[in-house]
């Protein structure tokens, strides 16, 4: 009876090892397939067709439908006047009517009622206010009332609403001042004032009507407040400088980034961070949080532009020093980084 009592004990002692065994290596395999599933992260970069003008950076940029419009700038050597025109379904480029004004960089645009709008910026000599409209089933540029505020450049511009907006900038000081623009009466009023700090190279995106304001730099120090505006309202929000101690922590400091929305969510890449950078944020304005994503796989740079269409989102332009960018980038958030492609 005894000898049967330590064969059961002895059974059972072996299929605790086997047990234990089992869940040691399942245990085990999930760890593995975890450090797998980090190893990848969503948010590719693409390289597209180069563009087909002179390199160049402070350009500004604005969207019509499937198109993207890129004008002025400067290349090293001159401000430049040039219009061209990116078709994103076909990944080319086609030279447009040039723009009439003084050639410029540092300038704004923005688009409205499938027209776009380019105003400020610096030819070299002199902070300007004039202000543009550029019809693209014509190919035709107009000149508009000018700018309401000071003359100035490193500017953020907008619309929301069907409205304009030009603010903050540098007129021999940073600004902070907000003016909106009315279409239909070409006529510009000063808006609501904006709470945060005066800045120069801020970094603006708009999701469903909100603009999301930031970043920045004013008497030498970066800027980490960030606000939201809806025509009507400014709302102060999480700083870029977030150290709460606690597992969402992150540090987004940086000027003259590349920033743009897409899908619901908005995203900064590239800019000056102490030195030019090439990190990726993408912000989801349903939590007020950002997240680090894979890094902009063009070289390092500031002053680049941006295009945003319904799917597509692309980073182009800018420089590093004296070196002139005419490269672009399509930045795919849904698809997992592929250093590759």
């Amino acid at each position: 009876m005894n000898k049967l009592n330590r064969m059961k004990e002895a059974n059972l002692i072996q299929k605790s090892k086997i047990l234990f065994l089992v869940m040691f290596v399942s245990i085990s395999f999930i760890g593995c397939s975890d450090d797998d599933d980090d190893a990848y992260e969503y948010g590719n970069w693409v390289e597209s067709s180069t563009f087909d003008g002179n390199s160049r950076a402070n350009s500004i940029s604005f969207t019509i439908g499937t198109k993207g419009y890129l004008v002025t700038g400067y290349d090293g050597d001159d401000y430049l006047t040039d219009t061209w025109e990116y078709n994103s379904d076909e990944d080319y480029w086609t030279r447009k009517a040039d723009f009439p004004g003084v050639g410029r960089s540092g300038a704004v645009g923005f688009t409205i009622n499938g027209k776009g709008y380019l105003g400020t910026g610096y030819d070299g000599d002199d902070e300007l206010k004039d202000f543009w409209e550029y019809n693209p089933t014509t190919d035709t540029w107009s000149q508009k009332a000018d700018f309401g505020g000071t003359a100035r450049y490193g500017a953020i511009g907008f619309s929301i609403a069907g409205n304009g907006y030009i603010g903050t900038g540098y007129d021999g000081s940073e600004q902070k001042d907000f003016w909106k623009y009315n279409v239909a009466t070409d006529t510009w009023e000063q808006s609501v004032g904006f709470g945060g700090e005066k800045r120069q190279g801020a970094s603006v995106f708009v999701i469903d009507e909100i603009a999301y304001i930031g970043l920045g730099i004013h008497n030498g120090a970066y800027e980490e407040d960030f606000y939201s505006f809806d025509g009507t309202n400014w709302t102060r929000l999480t700083d870029l400088d977030d150290d709460d101690d606690d597992d969402d922590d992150y540090e987004i400091l940086l000027s003259s980034g590349a920033s743009f929305s897409l899908n619901g969510k908005g995203y900064i890449t590239t800019g000056i961070a102490g030195a030019i950078t090439t990190e990726t944020w993408g912000y989801d304005p349903a939590t007020d949080t950002w997240e680090e994503l894979p890094a902009f796989e063009g070289s390092a740079r500031q002053n680049a532009n941006t295009f945003t269409f319904d799917a597509k989102a692309y980073v182009l332009m800018g420089r590093s020093g004296s070196y002139y960018f005419d490269d672009v980038w399509e930045f795919r958030p849904e698809e997992l980084e592929n250093e590759d492609d």
